[in-house]
């Protein structure tokens, strides 16, 4: 009796895989997050009033396009 549970577990495991988004499939989405990230952080500068925080911004855009040129 274990080993249908057994069997069936592996063959779930097996379709999973083949159903699981890959890495590749996760790309867009993660360039999408950045993108939207670095749009929010944009329009954050545009009516930022303190000094530290534009700065705080400019800086949190400066990493967003360093992460998307490693990608």
């Amino acid at each position: 009796m274990a080993r249908g549970f057994e069997s069936k577990s592996v063959a779930d495991q097996q379709e999973a895989s083949q159903t699981a988004p890959t890495r590749g499939d996760m790309i867009p989405a993660a360039q999408k997050t950045r993108a939207l990230a670095r749009a929010d952080l944009e329009q954050r500068l545009r009516s930022a009033t303190s000094a530290g925080h534009r700065e705080m911004l400019e800086r949190a855009l400066k990493a967003i396009d360093e992460q998307a040129g490693k990608s």
